[in-house]
């Protein structure tokens, strides 16, 4: 526990980070790859160069220290950051490390304001942190390496199987090239995929939804191309071999007898595609509406399956939006408003991926039509940001 004294003090330099900004972060990670170059093979450098993470750890930082005396409010947020920590295989070891930087950059950045009592302060403050985090993320390892067809760090995979959605999908069925058993994953989960593109420095682990529901034997991922380790995904045959991490990950379908609402955009398909299939097959007996939006007809991934599967389920009910207007069942941006009175506004749970403008205009809508916040669960891509 952290002395009232330290608590102080933390809170008492919110001001300074609000002040430093993002620009803190930045001279963070800077220093830390000079220092820990090694440290490139696990972050998502492509995250470094946009910008995401830094503002993703300066937003992190500075609730941390709003919310010292009450981390039961950063409980859903440290959740998620466990989970994305699995799928890099974030170790004990790292968090000195990267607390060492941290001191030293706020050391650094803010010589005068960051006295010896404010280091000291924050030291403490970081190891609570560090301790919180390594206990929740070597419970998630034991729990997945123990459970039947887990196992611990990377696992190799061949591609047993590729197969085209769209325009810019394409889906890779992996299975394990020691024959055995898969660890369950839950629907909505995701996997830790690590590579080395031709034209990298570095090793590459980037986070791919799990777009099939469990069975034990394999895992499908569905990727769009648009970035340096999608483009060499997609660029494999059938028969290579990739590294795997563990199935991570807590925007999950949730096990209620209530209506479902599933809604994306462009490649946020994937993690409902694995919820849909479970439903389905566990012939859930509520109503389950799925809603789409993408550019293009062309662009629409799992098309074949979804008309089939509506076809078969008659409590099952897909609608979709092509932002060019051909085809599909309205044209432009999703407006949820069009098919308010098929929706379960009181009683459904909804659950939302795809850029973060679209989640956050359509949790917009779904609050107006009176939603319960607490009803609407979403998956970011990259970073975690709020809505």
């Amino acid at each position: 526990m952290l002395s009232e004294k330290t608590i102080e003090i933390v809170k008492s330099t919110v001001p300074l980070l609000a002040e430093a900004g993002p620009q803190v972060t930045e001279y963070f990670y800077d220093r830390m790859f000079s220092y820990n170059p090694e440290l490139k093979n696990i972050f998502n450098m492509s995250h470094q160069q946009s910008g995401h993470q830094q503002f993703a750890l300066f937003n992190a930082l500075a609730a941390y220290a709003a919310n010292i005396d009450n981390l039961a409010v950063l409980k859903d947020a440290l959740a998620r950051i466990n989970h994305k920590h699995t799928s890099y295989h974030i170790l004990p070891e790292h968090y000195p490390i990267v607390g060492g930087h941290l001191i030293a950059t706020l050391k650094e950045l803010l010589p005068e304001q960051f006295t010896p009592e404010v280091e000291y302060a924050w030291r403490e403050a970081y190891a609570l942190l560090a301790d919180v985090c390594i206990t929740e993320e070597m419970a998630l390892y034991n729990k997945t390496k123990q459970a039947q067809g887990g196992w611990f760090g990377t696992r190799l995979f061949t591609i047993s199987h590729k197969q085209i959605e769209s325009e810019h999908i394409c889906s890779f069925t992996l299975t394990p090239c020691d024959g055995k058993a898969v660890v369950s994953h839950l629907p909505g989960q995701y996997l830790g995929i690590k590579v080395k593109p031709e034209n990298s420095d570095n090793t590459q682990i980037r986070q791919y939804s799990i777009s099939q529901q469990s069975n034990g034997e394999n895992y499908r991922i569905s990727v769009k191309q648009e970035g340096l380790v999608s483009y060499h995904l997609h660029s494999l045959r059938e028969g290579e071999v990739i590294e795997v991490y563990p199935p991570a990950g807590d925007f999950v379908l949730r096990e209620i007898d209530s209506p479902v609402v599933l809604i994306s955009a462009g490649v946020g398909q994937t993690p409902m595609m694995a919820m849909l299939e479970t439903l389905l097959s566990k012939q859930h007996n509520q109503p389950i509406h799925y809603l789409h939006a993408c550019d293009s007809e062309a662009q629409f991934a799992f098309k074949e399956y979804l008309i089939k599967q509506q076809q078969a389920h008659p409590a099952f009910n897909c609608v979709t939006w092509f932002k060019d207007g051909k085809g599909g069942d309205f044209a432009g941006l999703m407006d949820v408003n069009h098919i308010t009175d098929n929706l379960p506004i009181s009683e459904g749970d909804f659950y939302l991926c795809g850029p973060i403008a679209f989640m956050a205009m359509i949790k917009e809508q779904l609050l107006s039509l009176g939603v319960a916040s607490e009803c609407i669960h979403y998956e970011v891509f990259g970073p975690h940001q709020t809505l």
